[in-house]
């Protein structure tokens, strides 16, 4: 059974393990900034193994954007994504956000489709490129 909490105290060591599973190319790091300064973030897990992460970063104002959807690879296509995306979108609505923004790469489509959102233009740039 999975359980989700909002802000939970999450390890760096919990958080690297899920992302390297996840994403595999991910290079570890501290979450401090990302723990600190976001208007929220969920967790799920699978008894007391962190299985999914989802953060909210905020512009202080009617903005907000999902960043870091991840669920551990043994556990993708279950559903847990939808829910972790679904939760944060309560959360930032219940603050009074208007507008909830994802980037995402085209595989992502059907997911972020499937989670409400729409397509829109965006800009992007690299600035460690």
């Amino acid at each position: 059974m999975v359980i989700y909490r909002t802000r939970p105290i999450v390890s760096d060591e919990q958080l690297n393990e899920l992302f390297v599973s996840a994403w595999g190319n991910f290079t570890p790091t501290t979450f401090d900034h990302v723990r600190e300064r976001n208007l929220t973030y969920i967790c799920a897990y699978d008894e007391d193994k962190l299985i999914g992460f989802v953060n909210v970063a905020w512009d202080g104002g009617i903005h907000a954007f999902i960043l870091d959807t991840t669920v551990h690879e043994f556990y993708q296509r279950q559903g847990i994504g939808g829910v972790l995306v679904e939760r944060a979108s309560s959360i930032a609505e219940a603050a009074g956000i208007t507008w909830l923004h994802v980037d995402f790469e085209p595989h992502l489509v059907d997911f972020y489709r499937a989670c409400g959102f729409r397509h829109t233009e965006a800009g992007l740039r690299n600035l460690r490129e």
